[in-house]
């Protein structure tokens, strides 16, 4: 991973200014990398192109880990979206109780365009209920795992204090 200096004094990320330089877009810790996983995976079931331009803007907005939530927008790829897509589209037109039409994905700017008018509503309820859905969950297993993680160093850094002061005892 690049160092935070290299990336600020890349000539066209300089044109963002100062919000760069914000510790938390750089810094690993809970908030800012369970916000990151949330943004990046709700940012996947965006269907625009350039999901990653979205993320690393709401990464700066919202202050969290930019390094973590732009590959996350990497879930959808060539190989996953068309599946995606189509599970948001069911979602939507189960939840707009609709009879399911002709849905064929391509990934192309033309296709959003000219196929969109025709299912927009249930796809893109699909996309928001699912990339949320899937955002709040992600934030949440980051946060148990942290926090078990956590929890793991504590138990493991007792045990090790604990073995030394019973050596220490044995030892006079």
């Amino acid at each position: 991973m690049p160092h935070p200096d290299v990336i600020v004094k890349n000539r066209w990320i300089k044109l963002l200014g100062p919000r760069l330089q914000e510790p938390s877009l750089w810094h690993i810790n809970r908030r800012a990398c369970s916000g990151a996983v949330a943004l990046g995976v709700f940012c996947a079931f965006i269907p625009v192109p350039f999901q990653m331009l979205v993320a690393a803007i709401l990464a700066i907005w919202i202050r969290v880990n930019i390094l973590i939530a732009v590959p996350m927008v990497w879930i959808s790829n060539p190989f996953t979206m068309g599946p995606m897509y189509y599970f948001c589209y069911l979602l939507g037109v189960e939840m707009l109780s609709l009879e399911p039409e002709g849905f064929h994905f391509e990934l192309s700017f033309a296709w959003l365009v000219d196929s969109l008018a025709a299912f927009w509503e249930p796809f893109l309820l699909g996309c928001f209920t699912v990339g949320s859905v899937s955002a709040l969950a992600s934030f949440l297993l980051v946060r148990i795992l942290w926090h078990l993680h956590i929890l793991n160093h504590i138990k493991a850094r007792a045990k090790r204090l604990h073995n030394r002061h019973r050596h220490a005892h044995q030892n006079r």
